[in-house]
């Protein structure tokens, strides 16, 4: 951009724009708003759902995310620039705001206030005043006024703060230099507008001594301490009660330099996002009280750096001193302090010296106590090990304030607030590692630089490191590192610089556990799936769950672990690649035990949540010490594993035992196409499948061909189904094992009935339907009838058809399983409904319905719901039909069958013609025919609807 035509953005009053000399019109105030979320945070990716919680709050508009990008393209627009997009980028996960693309006049405050901060330091005073006072000049009235939502709120109460902290630095260094009368007007206002700031107060009364106006002087002593105690409740601290007296003696007034309350504080680094923590952390607290805020996390995870940012903020309010104290509790070769060695340091910090900085124990817990009880102090007490190390460190003063940091959760201190800190998110992280190494070296890689955010784990220390190594090896590439850091047995050496790395720093709150806790820790490298609960942790430790699950807590306290919900737990990334090094550690017969117990458990939930309930012919380990109550129970907790089960079959591979890889492969079958996931169980199957031939149970061979056909032929991919079932009867016949050649031929019977040929499919039902018999097995029993009677429905025989389907019914009552019973009374309803017997339809259409609800099978819910729904509307009972249809396409999923979904729509565009909504019937009948070709019958289904529509 040209000199004169250079962006240049206000925070520090009105939120404004120019470009050169002219001021840009921004807009309505939430687009404002939305552009002051993205300035605030330069170089940082911001999602849309993030900026809606900036900008709105808890109340979005009704138009959700979509408002974000028109409010963007309004704002290109507004900035007045051919390279517009350089001012807003859109990034892959949200919009960026480049720093370099505008002058930002907070930049300007933060350089004259570090000029103003290193004057004062060298003793130059005066240059001190000036700079501040350019600093101060900047703000012109409230920062970001009139903007609205929470984001903006908070950074409007940060600048007011910073604004108030620099009017009180230059203020006391015009003091020091005997300038008394030029802060007497300004302070004056300053405490009408703040009448409980102390500092302020105190600051006042030197400057009206100094200038020799005593009795002034000692009002505003008299006034804040009514204040005080007729608002709060409190009685001034320590610093206002010394200018009292002060004034009182009538000391002189220091020309030099006066000493100034304790501040121990580091300096303020970066902090890489935080944001929600930290507003936390410096919310007011009882003025009466002494608030105590803890923060812990893994270790490296920015614990250290958020106290000292929210000790930096909340500085101004406490006048009588800033105690910083490393406790020692998580450093490598140093031994954590003790009270004892840390109490007569304390204590001389806030002046207390002579004999009450010696003594026992108990008398040096008393005077601190004492000592602290007048002042309003703040103290952090970084990095501890214990609350009892804590404890009797806690000032008594009323309003004081202590942020203690440690790996542990401390649950033994009494604390107001509680802070876990976990990864940073993908914004936070591009930050960090854009400050590290470069903009310009991240955006040249950006995938490769979200990958290696991702091998961190969003550590703040792993990110460091790794930004280290790249700023130390300028050639290096950020594809490079991943490509060194892709390996888990390399990772954790990759992230260290000299003597500094994630390892040692895990090794150390590894081996401050007790043998137990790190006996559970290391196993957990052997658990197959990312989130856990205590059963599959319990199987691994050969425990008892209530055991393994107090192991686990106590590692949550420890912060090795995470827990995102409760009773389920996480490994950070980092930290479950050192548990699994400590794993591969372990003797083999131990890790080989370990994983048999762990898989055997996967293998009983999955046999015990199939639908063949006790009569599964499915070989493995049985089931009988399950710790599951039931079908309902084993399922509920495969469910809570969720989308990790393909997983566990992969993890069964990878470490050699094909038998389990195969039994759990086979028995997730039922289980994840009654939910619709025929992805992960075909998935599932595709891990297994290899390892049949090496399978100790030969099986496996025609079980897992015959899972694959149902998985495809569930999913109405018949012709892709039926040579893995007809494999499978080859291989199972060869075999000799006469019960899965059974359940081959009930699915090879199902597959010829839907292609065409009735002839060999009742042949194949009927030959698997005596074996079931034979091995008295009513699912399959069942099954095979209830497929038998659909036959002869479609083949004209009614009569037999009724009887074979009010049988399955029967023997699906026996199994009491809810699947079985949806699927034997769908097929006497879908009888019904054919023959147009709409009332004797309702009923066991209603009943499958329910049934397949409670099963959680949602492709068969919805065929049920529909053909439901299709009776109601042969009754005549138009609404409660478009309703059913409704609930019907509304429960569909991406991996739902095609021709389900066609047939939903086409029944749905129906009862809609029938209540008279003929344009939304027209909607359903378009979406068929452009889903639909020349041949398909519920195309000309769709057309002869939209006839129907006029």
């Amino acid at each position: 951009m040209a000199g004169d035509d250079r962006l240049r953005l206000s925070v520090l009053g009105p939120f404004r724009a120019w470009r050169g000399s002219r001021q840009l019109d921004l807009g309505p105030v939430r687009q404002r708003a939305l552009l002051a979320a993205l300035v605030l945070r330069p170089d940082a990716t911001v999602s849309a759902d993030e900026l809606l919680d900036d900008v709105w709050g808890l109340e979005p508009p009704g138009t959700g995310r979509r408002v974000i990008p028109t409010y963007v393209f309004r704002l290109r627009k507004c900035l007045g620039s051919e390279s517009a997009d350089a001012v807003i980028e859109r990034t892959s996960t949200g919009y960026r705001f480049p720093g370099a693309a505008a002058e930002v006049d907070e930049v300007s405050l933060d350089r004259l206030a570090s000029e103003a901060a290193a004057a004062e330091r060298s003793g130059d005073l005066a240059g001190a005043v000036r700079a501040a006072s350019a600093a101060l000049d900047l703000f012109d009235g409230e920062p970001l006024t009139g903007l609205p939502g929470p984001f903006v709120e908070g950074h409007r109460l940060r600048l007011a703060e910073r604004r108030m902290a620099l009017r009180l630095d230059k203020a006391g260094w015009q003091v020091r230099l005997g300038r008394h009368a030029e802060v007497i007007d300004e302070l004056t206002a300053l405490t009408r507008v703040h009448p409980h700031h102390e500092s302020l107060a105190a600051l006042l009364m030197r400057a009206l001594r100094g200038a020799g106006r005593r009795a002034d002087a000692l009002a505003v002593y008299t006034t804040l301490r009514r204040r005080l105690v007729d608002d709060l409740g409190v009685e001034p601290g320590g610093t206002a009660r010394r200018a009292q007296q002060a004034v009182l003696r009538d000391e002189p007034t220091p020309a030099g330099r006066e000493r100034p309350p304790r501040n121990e504080l580091p300096a303020d680094g970066e902090l890489a996002g935080r944001a929600e923590e930290l507003a936390v952390l410096v919310e007011p607290g009882d003025p009466a009280l002494v608030t105590v805020a803890a923060v812990d996390g893994v270790a490296g995870s920015g614990k250290s750096a958020l106290a000292v940012r929210a000790a930096h903020r909340l500085r101004p309010g406490y006048p009588d001193g800033c105690l910083f104290v490393d406790l020692h509790g998580h450093t490598e070769g140093h031994e954590p302090l003790r009270p004892e060695q840390l109490l007569p340091r304390m204590l001389r910090a806030i002046g207390v010296d002579g004999e009450h900085t010696a003594g026992e124990f108990d008398e040096l817990v008393a005077s601190w106590r004492s000592a602290t009880a007048s002042l309003r102090l703040l103290v952090v007490l970084d990095n501890a090990k214990s609350a009892e190390q804590v404890r009797p460190l806690l000032p008594t003063g009323a309003g004081s304030r202590v942020l203690v940091t440690s790996r542990r959760r401390l649950t033994g201190l009494h604390a107001e607030r509680r802070i876990s800190l976990g990864a940073l998110d993908a914004g936070a992280a591009d930050k960090l590692l854009r400050r590290i190494v470069g903009a310009d070296r991240v955006e040249r890689e950006p995938d490769a630089a979200r990958e290696l955010a991702r091998l961190c784990g969003g550590l703040p220390l792993a990110l460091r490191l790794a930004g280290a190594r790249l700023q130390n090896r300028p050639t290096w590439t950020f594809e490079y590192l991943v490509a060194r850091l892709t390996g888990e047995e390399r990772r954790l050496g990759e992230l260290a610089v000299e003597d500094h790395g994630i390892e040692a720093a895990l090794r150390l709150s590894y081996h401050q556990l007790p043998e137990a806790d790190r006996r559970t820790f290391r196993m957990l490298g052997l658990v197959p799936t990312p989130v856990f609960d205590p059963l599959a942790v319990a199987a691994v430790l050969g425990c008892t769950a209530a055991e393994a699950e107090r192991s686990l807590e106590r590692l949550v306290d420890a912060s090795m672990l995470l827990q995102p919900a409760g009773g389920r737990y996480r490994l950070h990334d980092l930290v479950g690649v050192y548990a699994r090094g400590l794993a591969a550690g372990e003797p083999a017969p131990v890790t080989a035990a370990a994983r048999g117990r762990v898989l055997r458990l996967y293998a009983a939930a999955a046999r015990c949540a199939s639908d063949w309930g006790v009569h599964d012919p499915s070989s493995g380990p049985a089931p009988d010490d399950a710790p599951f109550t039931g079908w309902a129970d084993a399922t509920a907790w495969l469910d809570a594993v969720g989308a990790d089960l393909t997983g566990v079959v992969g993890y069964a591979a990878s470490t050699g035992e094909a038998d389990y890889a195969c039994w759990i492969a086979e028995g997730l079958v039922e289980y994840l196409m009654r939910q619709g996931r025929y992805e992960e169980c075909r998935a599932a199957i595709d891990l297994a499948l290899p390892l049949a031939e090496l399978s100790t149970d030969p099986r496996m061979a025609p079980a897992l061909r015959r899972a694959f056909g149902t998985a495809e032929g569930m999913q109405g991919r018949y012709e892709r189904a039926r040579p893995w079932c007809d494999e499978a009867v080859r291989l199972s016949r060869r075999l000799g094992d006469r019960h899965e050649e059974a359940r081959a031929l009930a699915m090879h019977g199902t597959l010829e009935a839907v292609a065409g040929d009735p002839a060999g499919a009742l042949a194949a039902l009927t030959e698997a339907h005596a074996l079931g018999r034979r091995f008295d097995d009513p699912f399959l029993v069942g099954l095979t009838i209830a497929n038998t009677g659909l036959v002869y429905f479609r083949t004209g025989r009614v009569d037999e058809a009724q009887s074979c389907l009010e049988q399955g019914v029967v023997f699906a009552e026996k199994i009491d399983r809810p699947r079985a019973v949806a699927m034997a009374s769908g097929a006497l309803g879908k009888f019904h409904l054919g023959l147009g017997r709409h009332s004797e339809a309702v009923a066991p259409l209603r009943r499958a319905a329910r049934s397949a609800e409670e099963a959680g099978d949602v492709d068969l819910s919805a065929d049920c719901l529909s053909m439901w729904g299709a009776a109601e509307a042969g009754l005549g009972n138009a609404s409660t039909a478009v309703e059913l249809q409704r609930r019907a396409l509304g429960s569909l999923t991406e991996q739902s069958r095609p021709q389900l979904e066609l047939e939903i729509r086409n029944r749905l565009g129906e009862g809609l013609l029938a209540v008279g909504d003929a344009a939304a019937a027209r909607e359903q009948f378009a979406v068929v025919l452009k889903r639909t070709g020349p041949a398909d019958a519920e195309r000309a289904r769709a057309r002869a609807g939209l006839t129907a529509c006029g």
